[in-house]
């Protein structure tokens, strides 16, 4: 009896050895259950954004400030209405005929105070003639005779550009074009002046030379107001 009960307890220990080592085998070769997600199945994080790229598209160019903006009409009569009686008129046309009365010139209108407010009388006349002739033409032709500096800074452009101002004007849009109101107006207020209250002896002959003096001491002037005038 012992002899039997013996080898039952041998067969089942053997055979719980060999179960054990099969269940060891197995878990040897079983892999790890773990779980592998390929490269396609997993979800890839979202490439950090590029801040070049991004500035690039997302910043435009500023628009540049226009270098020319047209005066409003109040401010067009107002810059007219001090071309007639502003201390700058007065005084050109002031300094003009003490300089023709300490020339005589005319000769017929004489050297004393009377022949002073002769000439001073003539230049307010021909002074009024030009401007309100340059004024009409502006507006009418929607341009702008008026001096303006040059947005260059070398010598040659800056010196050009007050050469040319007394017979260039600017459009509505800023260009610079024939300044044709200031040629008419400089010219016709001369003409008209020696046509007319001038002694017989001048004609338009005349005024066309003093025009052209006038668009020349005009061009000196813009010369001082580019380059010295604050």
């Amino acid at each position: 009896m012992k002899n039997s009960t013996l080898f039952f307890v041998l067969i089942f220990l053997t055979a719980a050895f060999r179960a054990d080592a099969q269940t060891t085998n197995q878990r040897s070769a079983t892999p790890n259950p773990k779980v592998y997600v390929t490269e396609s199945d997993a979800i890839k994080p979202k490439p950090a954004p590029n801040k070049s790229t991004k500035t690039n598209q997302t910043t435009k160019p500023q628009p540049q400030p226009p270098t020319y903006v047209r005066p409003k009409g109040k401010e067009r009569f107002n810059r007219y209405v001090k071309s007639l009686i502003g201390p700058v008129s007065i005084a050109r046309t002031v300094a003009g005929a003490g300089y023709s009365t300490w020339r005589n010139s005319p000769v017929e209108w004489g050297d004393k105070w009377e022949g002073f407010g002769r000439r001073v009388a003539s230049g307010f006349g021909k002074n009024a003639i030009k401007q309100t002739t340059i004024y009409a033409l502006d507006e009418s032709f929607k341009l702008d005779s008026r001096f303006y500096r040059s947005q260059k800074k070398d010598f040659g452009s800056r010196l050009t550009n007050a050469l040319i101002s007394p017979v260039t004007a600017r459009n509505a849009s800023g260009k610079r074009v024939v300044g044709f109101p200031r040629v008419v107006g400089t010219y016709g207020s001369s003409i008209i002046a020696y046509e007319t209250w001038y002694p017989r002896r001048y004609d338009f002959k005349d005024g066309l030379k003093s025009g052209s003096i006038s668009l020349g001491f005009n061009a000196a002037f813009n010369v001082f107001k580019e380059f010295i005038k604050k």
